[in-house]
């Protein structure tokens, strides 16, 4: 079995690491637990393997690659599942929370080539904010859930706006849906498409926030980011033959 880089570092023992936001990789317990975030992997690369993807509006996304620029992408937690399909960059850090399952989706993120960086907007979130930027600065893209991880559903969190200002790149807005496909009735109402049903990826025009902008503008930008999701959720929904 291969072993997962993680930062550019090969955990010790081939064991894969995740790093909290104070910077501390905590090494991954048990065979048992160690299993399951290999077995999610693979049941998402399956699933995906059986699906039709189509993506809209990716030109402004692949504009950016082609530039060398990095960017963040924002998402519903809801869609996260695909959610790493919509990415063929070479590397991105995405923010998960300590709540609930978080470790379990976090060690599954890194076996599907990502890696993770546990904090939220409730717990830990300021040195989680402050990983994140030094990812950007790095060079790296990253991802948020901007209503994760406990809600309220697709009301976007002020986060994703500040790590945007702080570094001066770009908000690419993403969403994900599928038919057919179940809706949980979780806070988040995740999707779990079904095998070889239609899956639609809609992308946003990117969000700029300077970095001298002011608390009005940021406010403006968050306001703006939100709705883009609603509108581009809706939208993915009506191409993949959704009825909500």
């Amino acid at each position: 079995m291969a072993t997962v880089k993680v930062g550019g570092v090969v955990p010790p023992n081939g064991r894969q690491m995740t790093e909290t936001a104070s910077g501390a990789e905590i090494p991954q317990p048990g065979w048992a637990r160690r299993l399951a975030p290999w077995l999610a992997a693979w049941l998402v690369r399956g699933l995906h393997a059986t699906m039709r993807i189509r993506h809209v509006h990716r030109e402004e996304l692949q504009r950016l690659q082609d530039q060398g620029q990095n960017y963040i992408i924002a998402f519903w937690h809801g869609q996260l599942l695909m959610m790493t399909y919509c990415y063929t960059g070479e590397r991105m850090a995405i923010l998960i929370s300590h709540h609930g399952d978080g470790e379990l989706i976090a060690r599954t993120m890194n076996w599907l080539g990502y890696e993770s960086v546990r904090g939220s907007s409730s717990r830990g979130g300021r040195a989680a904010l402050k990983a994140l930027v030094s990812r950007l600065r790095s060079g790296w893209d990253i991802a948020f859930t901007p209503d994760g991880p406990r809600g309220p559903r697709w009301q976007a969190q002020p986060g994703v706006i500040q790590a945007a200002r702080l570094c001066g790149v770009p908000i690419v807005p993403v969403a994900f849906s599928a038919h057919p496909a179940r809706r949980f009735s979780s806070w988040d109402r995740f999707l779990l498409p079904y095998p070889f049903s239609r899956g639609v990826f809609t992308y946003g025009k990117p969000v700029y926030v300077a970095r001298d902008s002011t608390r009005e503008f940021q406010e403006a930008s968050r306001v703006n980011l939100e709705n883009t999701l609603v509108d581009l959720t809706k939208e993915a929904d009506r191409l993949a033959g959704r009825a909500e």
